[in-house]
């Protein structure tokens, strides 16, 4: 498990409390590990988007289960970050039918053009690039995920206009 230096805040509020046990309210009795990636993604969502190792010690104590258990699921699934992230993060797919279709030369355009490398965040906060595994849509090849939404057939021309969009605040993140 990635160890890091950075400092989060744990904030569990009581609204964030109600969710959870009503999450952990689907599942039978004894049975609240079932809730585990549910949990993980409100309780991601309300902490800036990230999973330090202590918020993820704080989640296996309101499931009861072991830290272990958390971090096998956190260290799999790449939607869980385990380190801050910028406010918009450019997902790009990067397997074979989005490679073929010039994924990385979209990837690395964006990385130049917001002069960060794969991973890092820029200075001002707003921006992360990553390269992920396959997002599902292979037919809009090349593409790249920004929060819950989908951006296809990428070019430089709509790269620079969705970051443009996201520095005026015009991008939504999540359909809730």
């Amino acid at each position: 498990m990635e160890k890091t230096n950075h400092k989060q805040e744990i904030n569990i509020t009581p609204q964030l409390m109600e969710r959870i046990n009503e999450l952990i309210s689907h599942y039978p009795e004894g049975k609240q590990k079932s809730a585990l990636l549910p949990v993980l993604h409100e309780v991601q969502d309300a902490h800036d988007n990230w999973l330090s190792v202590e918020l993820q010690n704080k989640v296996a104590e309101l499931l009861q289960i072991q830290p272990i258990e958390v971090y096998e699921v956190v260290t799999f699934y790449t939607m869980f970050n385990q380190k801050p992230i910028g406010k918009y993060m450019f997902e790009f797919c990067t397997t074979s039918c989005c490679a073929i279709n010039k994924a990385e030369d979209m990837m690395e355009y964006t990385c130049n053009k917001l002069g960060v490398q794969p991973g890092q965040v820029t200075e001002d906060g707003m921006f992360s690039v990553v390269g992920v595994q396959c997002l599902g849509a292979c037919g809009y090849a090349p593409m790249m995920q920004v929060g819950d939404f989908y951006h296809e057939h990428l070019t430089k021309e709509k790269i620079d206009a969705i970051i443009e969009d996201c520095r005026v605040g015009k991008v939504v993140l999540h359909d809730k």
